[in-house]
């Protein structure tokens, strides 16, 4: 009788000790199922003001027009707007072998504006005026390379002879480089009035977003020239940054006067490099 009432207890604590562990057990599964549920908190960013993006180190951008031949009694605009393929594509490896890494106008805005972290000696590949041997020389050279580039287009020269097309356009885009605007027709932003903004920002924006299905947020100037004027109606067209050639960035819109560097044709490798660093001392 005793052994008996013995048995019973010892079944009655271990029936209790079970179900005391199941309830524990599905207690912590209920825990780490409502952690994985819990959406984790984003991080707030602060947007940098106009001071403080003028004190980050600015990241070289190359500006290139024209990739073609041309022969010693080419004229001197010719010369300084037109690389030699041969050429270019010692560029392009010149680049690769220093360690350089390309980035793109969205990692440039979020180094600028929320200081994050960006590639390890980071370069920009800009090309200008719609040349179609931007597409066919200079986007076949880079692809070497994993570099990728910023077209800026001028949206009358679409489907023009020697210029890129649509279908360019569209793969470019597709194909992870940035196309961003360069006017309707390359007038100076300096002497727009009226329905001129409309024209040469709003119109070609519109247009460009329609080729490749994205926003297009970024500009460039006619000649790297602008005035003061300009910038808010640049802002007002929903353009997040635009881009100067190499004289000095305004105290007030830093993000409206990003410099470049033209990559004059009469340059050797070596002096390109040496031009590029001069030009960007206080490169990262």
């Amino acid at each position: 009788m005793k052994k008996s009432i013995s048995l019973g207890i010892l079944g009655l604590f271990l029936a209790v000790s079970c179900q005391q562990k199941k309830e524990v057990s599905t207690q912590k599964e209920v825990a780490v199922s409502e952690t994985k549920a819990s959406p984790k908190k984003e991080e707030k960013l602060v947007m940098a003001n106009a001071a403080e993006i003028l004190t980050r180190k600015e990241v070289p951008i190359l500006c290139y027009h024209n990739i073609k031949d041309f022969s010693a009694s080419a004229g001197e605009m010719t010369k300084t707007y037109t690389v030699k393929p041969n050429l270019f594509a010692e560029q392009m490896k010149a680049l690769s072998d220093a360690g350089y890494h390309s980035i793109l106008p969205d990692q440039l805005y979020d180094y600028l504006v929320y200081n994050k972290a960006l590639p390890e000696k980071p370069v920009m590949i800009t090309f200008d005026d719609t040349r179609g041997e931007q597409y066919s020389i200079g986007a076949a050279e880079m692809k070497k390379y994993n570099f990728k580039g910023v077209f800026f287009v001028m949206t009358v020269s679409i489907n023009r002879p020697n210029y890129l097309s649509k279908e360019d356009i569209k793969t470019l885009s597709d194909s992870g480089h940035t196309i961003a605007a360069h006017t309707w027709d390359h007038h100076m932003v300096t002497k727009y009035a009226g329905e001129d903004w409309e024209t040469q920002l709003v119109i070609p924006k519109a247009k460009l977003e329609e080729i490749i299905g994205k926003p297009i947020n970024y500009f460039a100037y006619p000649f790297g020239l602008w005035n003061k004027e300009a910038i808010p109606e640049i802002k007002k067209s929903g353009y997040k940054m635009a881009f100067i050639l190499s004289t000095k960035r305004d105290s007030i819109d830093p993000l409206y006067t990003i410099r470049r560097m033209i990559v004059s044709g009469t340059w050797s490798t070596p002096r390109m490099m040496e031009a590029m660093e001069a030009t960007f001392k206080n490169t990262k």
